[in-house]
């Protein structure tokens, strides 16, 4: 992990922590494996204000090019769950994907479970689109 631990906005944890307990997805197995691993992680997270924030750093909005074990490679946007359009490659913070790349860093590697079974996960790139979360409601 390039930063050591998990870099979170303090306006964007509350938001997560707001979207996790708002959620009524919790009955599916790979959800609430994921909840628990960003849950653990958590615990050990660094909460930041907005300007010391890095800027590879995924957070809400960020857009993140990242690879797959088997040699995928895609881009996505990490949304509130009310923005979620997997056609428009947008994706809910509270997917498995996107509750499995917040708060990493452009170079890390994350293993975690998917409903496709386990997969390690390169972050290639991260580009923060800001202008949208000023508008949510944290």
């Amino acid at each position: 992990m390039k930063y050591g631990q998990l870099i979170l906005d303090r306006r964007e944890y509350g938001l997560l922590m707001r979207s996790i307990a708002d959620s009524k997805s919790q009955e599916d197995k790979i959800y609430r494996e994921s909840l628990k691993k960003l849950k653990l992680e958590l615990l050990t997270a660094k909460v930041v204000d907005d300007s010391t924030m890095p800027e590879d750093v995924i957070r809400f909005n960020s857009v993140v090019s990242i690879s797959t074990t088997y040699n995928v490679t895609r881009s996505y946007q990490i949304v509130t769950p009310d923005k979620s359009d997997i056609k428009k490659s947008k994706i809910s913070i509270l997917s498995p994907m996107g509750l499995a790349l917040f708060g990493y860093a452009v170079g890390d590697k994350i293993v975690w479970h998917f409903p496709s079974g386990e997969n390690t996960i390169e972050i290639l790139a991260v580009e923060q689109e800001y202008n949208q979360l000023k508008n949510e409601q944290v």
